[in-house]
């Protein structure tokens, strides 16, 4: 069998088995009004992605996957409660092919299961911290803070007449490479790895999730609605200020730049007018300009391997990278 026939096995097999743990994790608690809404939006289908840095981290430090599960399934609630609570914002009617919390249900059984989600969280993480848990819980704590600081800013650029790309970058780093970033270090300190190692990784998390972030927007606007799981033009319709919409205002010019400006001054734009968007986008280059941005922020996150001794540890993540940036959803 060849190695990436090796590693996608292995991913297939700890996804499934991370999906059946998060199944079962709130099995028969009560009050069911809290707990069913939980299970629900912990059940929605997605990569994992998350949970999975943690275990490869872990097992890279020297550990195996079995010593790390309840950190895995923790960071996992931590990203599901800042999904219910960020499509509550959005106003999103779907998340991965499926209704969103508050529409499967109501605007407080969401904020109170994302809050409780949250809650669970910590209890899960302190399962396997033994005595690194000061180091740990910080490291956790830190990613919610910043997580929240993103999602302020994103919502501050909203109604911003104007935003640059180096802003734009520090709100996904704090958003979504956070996330990432905190997995790979969390992963590797369980793991005991020494303190080069966990900075390394933890740097190859942080630019993979400015990548996933950027591959993100890309998707948004050129992707198939059916495996994205969103409405395919989202972010223009809600008047967000992406990778892509920011450097097309930076390219533009004549009526090119007063179409990108009325996105602003209307705060959105109609949902039939997004293909209009989107050759615009071609024209200008931004399609293209993404898709750079995303292998070059991957080779930086690529680079930061070298502190691995082994081969195939770094193969897996090499491998992991390479998967993200081809993905479709």
């Amino acid at each position: 069998m060849k190695q990436e026939d090796i590693f996608n096995k292995t991913y297939t097999t700890q996804r499934a088995l991370i999906d059946k743990k998060l199944a079962s994790l709130l099995h028969g608690k009560k009050p069911v009004s809290l707990y069913e809404p939980c299970t629900y939006i912990l059940s929605n289908p997605g990569k994992r992605l998350r949970p999975f840095l943690i275990l490869i981290s872990a097992k890279a430090a020297g550990s195996s996957y079995k010593n790390v599960y309840n950190a895995a399934l923790a960071i996992e609630m931590l990203h599901t409660f800042t999904l219910a609570h960020d499509d509550i914002m959005d106003k999103a009617d779907k998340r991965r092919g499926h209704l969103t919390l508050h529409k499967k249900y109501d605007l407080n059984t969401a904020i109170l299961a994302g809050d409780s989600l949250l809650s669970v969280a910590y209890q899960y993480l302190l399962k396997d911290t033994g005595d690194n848990a000061k180091e740990v819980i910080g490291l956790f704590t830190r990613s919610l803070i910043e997580v929240c600081e993103g999602q302020s800013f994103d919502t501050d650029f909203e109604i911003q007449a104007s935003v640059t790309l180096d802003e734009y970058l520090l709100m996904i780093t704090k958003k979504t490479a956070i996330m990432l970033e905190t997995c790979c270090a969390i992963g590797s300190v369980l793991g005991g790895a020494p303190e080069n190692v966990v900075q390394g990784l933890a740097k190859f998390g942080k630019n993979l999730g400015i990548a996933f972030q950027i591959q993100d927007d890309l998707l948004d606007i050129i992707g198939n609605e059916k495996e994205f799981g969103k409405t395919i033009g989202g972010d223009l319709v809600a008047g967000k200020k992406t990778f892509l919409f920011l450097k097309a205002l930076e390219k533009a010019q004549g009526q090119d730049k007063t179409e990108l400006l009325r996105v602003i001054e209307t705060k959105g734009i109609k949902k039939s007018q997004v293909p209009a968007y989107r050759d615009l986008y071609y024209r200008l280059g931004v399609i293209e300009d993404a898709q750079n941005a995303i292998a070059a922020y991957t080779k930086k996150a690529l680079g930061s391997l070298k502190v691995l001794t082994s081969e195939e540890d770094r193969a897996m993540f090499t491998w992991l990278a390479n998967k993200l940036i081809k993905r479709t959803r």
